[in-house]
């Protein structure tokens, strides 16, 4: 958006608020693009030395988590984020779990693996996780109609489309921005409604036009993320939240997984999100973020939770460490890149609410990972599987990065140093027998 063009939106908001209080959500969205706009006051500087909490469960990973430390708040500093919180899971077992930095700038309230962030799109994975449940016990088919599922379907359009379509962004559903029902369009800006179930989130999108006929091609879409989770609650009979707590949250102890709430303040351990002024070095300035609800994109970016519960979630995949992981032919359904009806793979090389990649972690060593990053309202959280090895490390900050792969990149350094242990303790132990 030009300065130009974001200077007359703003001065007919300010306009219209004078006679209209409820304009202010929208003149906060555009003031919260980039914080020119804001006022001067409420911005603060993050002190110099930063509280640092490393938290070792497992002894022989000791020596490879204090020496990250350090250079995670490195990180932290590099990338201007109040807190940084890391935790890498190996096995069943949560190795490691580490936090630098302040979950409240202004009250001085140190970061712990205790803190919850918001973890915006980063929740399609727990979305999917549950849906592979779902589809392992029957009671949903991925190819399944959705006309099959409503008796009356809130959109006619949608009667086609399958929730392998809804989990790998070809069903033609809108993202935010293209929302063509004007009042869910503004809903998604001022973000202030709250939706108890994702039943009633559907009204944001459900007279909204399709982007394409469903299966012909990708476009990521968190709105359909969100009616995945009601086609799981129609299918399951049971609301979406009972149902993932049910079949991911509970089986794993992810204890600390919420709705993100509007109010940080309003729940213990919960981060404060940040806005920054983009600026580096000693001119860094933070201000809390606005208060927001994101409830209506709950199972597409509206979850909160530690960095320790999001490893966790490793545990349903793992079948080596776990009997009752998913079983490995759902599982690689999942992790397979789908292809849309021209028979190519889709752009992002996205599965089913997993992207899937390879990389060289450490020297002649390939190794595929599936992961998912989440953007949120002064959140960003990346958490990523490493199926051959049985690890899952997950990364989360309460700010934003110009670059998502700025706060990202370090993931591969953690994974790296634990590889390395993992690697030295099996020479180990194979040396003693």
């Amino acid at each position: 958006m030009s300065t130009k063009l974001k200077m007359s939106l703003l001065t007919g908001f300010l306009a219209l608020g004078l006679m209209n209080c409820q304009t202010v959500p929208y003149y906060h969205y555009l003031a919260y693009a980039d914080g020119s706009t804001l006022p001067a006051t409420a911005w603060v500087r993050l002190p110099d030395d930063a509280p640092q909490h490393s938290s070792t469960i497992n002894s022989d990973y000791q020596a490879t988590g204090n020496a990250l430390l350090p250079a995670m708040d490195a990180h932290r500093q590099a990338i201007g984020a109040a807190a940084i919180s890391a935790a890498v899971l190996i096995g069943d077992e949560v190795v490691w779990a580490a936090t630098t930095g302040w979950s409240s700038v202004e009250d001085n309230i140190a970061a712990s693996p205790a803190t919850r962030f918001r973890i915006g799109s980063t929740s399609k994975a727990l979305t999917a996780t549950g849906l592979a449940r779902i589809v392992e016990s029957g009671e949903l088919g991925l190819d399944t109609p959705l006309d099959e599922l409503w008796n009356e379907l809130p959109n006619k359009d949608w009667a086609d489309i399958t929730p392998r379509q809804l989990a790998s962004h070809t069903a033609g559903l809108p993202h935010y921005g293209e929302n063509t029902e004007l009042s869910g369009l503004l809903q998604s800006v001022a973000l202030q409604t709250h939706y108890d179930s994702v039943h009633d989130a559907l009204s944001v999108f459900d007279e909204s036009d399709l982007l394409f006929a469903p299966g012909t091609d990708f476009f990521y879409s968190s709105y359909g993320t969100v009616l995945n989770s009601a086609a799981m609650s129609k299918a399951a009979d049971k609301p979406y939240l009972e149902l993932m707590n049910e079949l991911v949250f509970a089986p794993n102890a992810m204890d600390t997984v919420v709705v993100a709430p509007a109010d940080p303040t309003s729940l213990t351990n919960m981060a404060t999100p940040y806005h920054s002024n983009w600026k580096a070095g000693d001119r860094l300035r933070l201000r809390p973020w606005r208060h927001v609800d994101l409830s209506h994109r709950l199972a597409g970016g509206g979850f909160a939770a530690t960095s320790t519960d999001l490893v966790k979630l490793g545990r349903s995949y793992f079948g080596n460490s776990n009997p009752d992981a998913i079983s490995e032919v759902i599982r690689e359904e999942f992790w397979t890149p789908q292809k849309i009806s021209s028979g190519e793979v889709n752009e992002q090389g996205y599965g089913l609410g997993w992207r899937v990649r390879e990389e060289e972690f450490i020297s002649g060593q390939n190794l595929r990972y599936v992961n998912h990053g989440g953007v949120s309202r002064g959140g960003q959280s990346w958490l990523m599987l490493l199926p051959e090895v049985e690890m899952a490390v997950a990364l989360n900050i309460n700010s934003r990065t110009d670059e998502f792969w700025d706060f990202g990149s370090f993931s591969f350094d953690i994974a790296r140093a634990f590889l390395l242990q993992q690697q030295a303790l099996m020479s180990e132990t194979q040396k003693r027998r």
